[in-house]
């Protein structure tokens, strides 16, 4: 692929919700050309009326630059310099075909969805490839980036890995002075973090939901880190990876913030919501209910134990109470950290 300066960049952006919104107005601001690929009609409409993504970030003004088309307007791909997917994982079959139908070929993938493809157990890489190529270039983006503040001009950091050509883009096109976009070609470790700290901040909401206290939550997180980190050794990651933007610090942003649908989802588990209710009633998906079975047998694959990840998914999907859970990861046989 021929290298491009960021004002050439011809940019789509898959997914009308939080991020992809803030993702498609910081890449507007970067100088690329915009289009945001919405899948409900109603809610285009909307968008292009009212300049505003009422339902998800109703305060950020979408600039009159930003084109805003459906979803199933393949067209909108076809002069593409670089593809965002800011779908949720599951959709990563579906969509990945469908940009494979209507894009020219000659575009780079840049996902931002944080989990697994649920249909596979595998990371998101996987599944573009198969619907690609294994010539497709293709990086993703991580780290603390919660749209609700990064629409708000709050100074936040992500990293971008995978293809070096089209890191480095990413990374021209979206630094700024309150966005600061580092690269790390460890897409192994990048996609592992994305997905594993999502579990974690579920157990760490079940914490706030039996309002327990800090130190309960500064455990969880610790002890989570080192799961994650021992999953991506076993995995080939750089364990450099799990100690930086995204590994710990998104980790300790998913796991506190009051944006976290993750950690919600846990407070309510902890409450009393059954787990087949929990995405209604946030309204949005939560990537860590669907994740946590392809973290588990991606573990059994290797050797690794994920205690953590094993009482999250007996919540989710074994029916065992919360409390319980709680107790089990304190009464487990003693070991040196």
């Amino acid at each position: 692929m021929t290298a491009l300066g960021a004002s050439a960049e011809r940019v789509a952006v898959i997914g009308g919700g939080s991020w992809g919104t803030a993702f498609a107005v910081l890449a507007q601001a970067g100088g690329a050309q915009v289009r945001l690929l919405v899948r409900n009609p109603a809610q285009v409409e909307t968008m292009r009326r009212e300049r505003r993504n009422v339902r998800f970030l109703p305060e950020l003004e979408l600039p009159s630059a930003l084109e805003v088309v459906e979803l199933k307007d393949g067209a909108a791909l076809r002069d593409a310099t670089i593809v965002v997917c800011a779908t949720p994982s599951r959709s990563a079959v579906e969509i990945s075909e469908m940009v494979a139908a209507n894009s020219a070929g000659h575009a780079g993938v840049l996902n931002l969805a944080k989990g697994l493809d649920p249909s596979t157990g595998g990371p998101l890489s996987n599944t573009w490839k198969a619907a690609l190529g294994d010539d497709l270039v293709f990086c993703a983006l991580t780290g603390p980036n919660h749209a609700e503040e990064i629409s708000r001009g709050y100074p936040a950091a992500s990293v971008v890995g995978g293809d070096p050509g089209l890191a480095e883009r990413v990374q021209r096109l979206l630094n700024g002075e309150r966005y600061r976009v580092y690269v790390n070609h460890d897409l192994v470790g990048l996609e592992l973090c994305a997905a594993a700290k999502n579990v974690i901040a579920v157990a760490a909401g079940m914490s706030d939901g039996l309002e327990f206290g800090d130190n309960t939550k500064a455990s969880l997180m610790t002890r989570g880190l080192a799961e994650m980190t021992r999953l991506g050794m076993a995995a080939g990651a750089k364990v450099e990876t799990f100690l930086g933007l995204a590994g710990m610090g998104d980790l300790v942003a998913t796991c506190t913030s009051r944006h976290s649908r993750n950690r919600r989802a846990g407070e309510l588990l902890a409450t009393g919501t059954p787990p087949s209710e929990v995405e209604a009633a946030i309204g949005q998906v939560v990537e860590g209910l669907a994740t946590v079975g392809s973290l588990l047998a991606m573990a059994k694959r290797s050797g690794v134990e994920l205690p953590i990840t094993v009482e999250v998914d007996a919540v989710v999907h074994h029916g065992r109470a919360v409390r319980d859970s709680m107790r089990s990861l304190m009464t487990r046989s003693p070991v040196a950290e």
